[in-house]
């Protein structure tokens, strides 16, 4: 079965009104091929589709699009939709029926939610071919992650979902995991993602993808499976953001051979255009450089630097809350950095602790 794995798709102020116009030429161009011959395509849908206005408090921006969205990615053969992420309960309870009830409507499928915690870790099995493909979708604990009594995507769980993907392993030929986290804008992963994704591996996952960061990663090959340090975004036109942001990979996967592909893109003023020429070999090359300090090292360098260079957000937030004078907001900021495990990773970059300056011998 060949696959096509996806990022983040959420239309945007500046081509909300093609997604509801389904002006597939518009907003896909020349990326249309790609999602020809596919047995089974996955995206992530990093929105509610509603038209609620009941956005809930959160640090960032509530993410919306229009119902019609849910019609154009069937349109474009999408089989799937991830839920497992940090924008589907961006408008509460109303925000996610309604997408379900647009999902449902164009027949387009999704997981990574559920009623309550126990209920959002059913795993997803794919059956085509005489294969089973098992898919497992988590996210990071921000804003949308379900509670032992409270609706929500399927967070990660450093116990229970390791054991998830062993389970998945033992009836299903591939086992897929969607991993929705790590640090926005940064390329390499943290030493506590990259230890968790090759636990992942080790555990069963054939092929472990990041998403979130909104920026091609690093990739590894690791015991026989595949790890994507961040997938970058595949549709999320956003002006005036990083030149990191306009650039993704979209993933073509072989449950049979065990083959992995990456076909890079870039964003346009409403949509998005496959990456070609010298621009399409400067952007490959980047990847294989990276995917080299996977190997020698150079990784922990690149996270460290990240971190040295946002350190400021950091102390800025640490020093306001809980001071003389501070907001409740300040103060419920610094609570959210401590609840995602991404900002945890920065924090102990920057910060470590007295044990780390032990004499060794």
């Amino acid at each position: 079965m060949k696959m096509l794995i996806l990022g983040d798709i959420s239309p945007t102020g500046v081509n909300a009104h093609l997604f509801r116009e389904q002006n597939l030429d518009a907003l896909f161009g020349n990326t249309l091929p790609i999602f020809e011959n596919k047995d089974y395509i996955f995206a992530n849908l990093e929105c509610a589709l509603t038209e609620s206005d009941h956005a809930i408090e959160k640090f960032g921006p509530n993410l919306k699009a229009p119902a019609e969205t849910a019609q154009l990615l069937a349109s474009l053969g999408v089989s799937c939709v991830g839920l497992s992420n940090n924008h589907i309960f961006d408008f509460g309870i109303e925000g996610y029926r309604d997408t379900i009830a647009a999902l449902d409507k164009a027949g387009v499928g999704y997981t990574g939610f559920g009623e309550n915690y126990d209920d959002s870790r059913k795993t997803l099995v794919i059956e085509q071919g005489g294969q089973k493909i098992a898919l497992i979708t988590v996210c990071e604990h921000e804003y949308s992650y379900a509670l032992e009594d409270r609706m929500g995507s399927r967070p990660f769980d450093e116990f229970d979902t390791p054991l998830d993907v062993r389970e998945a392993k033992k009836t299903c030929d591939k086992v897929i995991v969607i991993y929705h986290g790590g640090k926005e804008m940064c390329q390499y992963p943290s030493p506590r993602l990259r230890k968790l994704c090759r636990t992942l591996v080790k555990s069963g996952a054939d092929l472990v993808i990041g998403q979130h960061s909104h920026c091609i990663g690093t990739y590894e090959e690791f015991e026989g499976g595949h790890i994507l340090y961040g997938q970058g975004n595949t549709h999320f036109v956003w002006p005036d953001r990083d030149p990191l942001w306009n650039t993704g990979v979209a993933v073509v996967y072989d449950t049979v051979t065990g083959e992995i592909e990456f076909i890079p893109h870039k964003n346009t003023e409403v949509g998005i255009t496959l990456v070609e020429g010298e621009e399409k070999e400067a952007i490959m090359a980047a990847f294989r450089d990276r995917e080299a300090a996977c190997k020698d090292g150079r990784w922990k360098n690149g996270w460290h630097t990240f971190c040295v260079n946002n350190e400021e957000n950091y102390r800025r937030v640490l020093a306001n809350a809980f001071a003389p004078g501070s907001t409740e907001r300040q103060d419920a900021n610094f609570g959210h950095y401590l609840d995602c495990e991404a900002h945890t990773d920065v924090w102990r970059e920057l910060y470590p602790t007295y044990n780390l300056t032990n004499e060794k011998e």
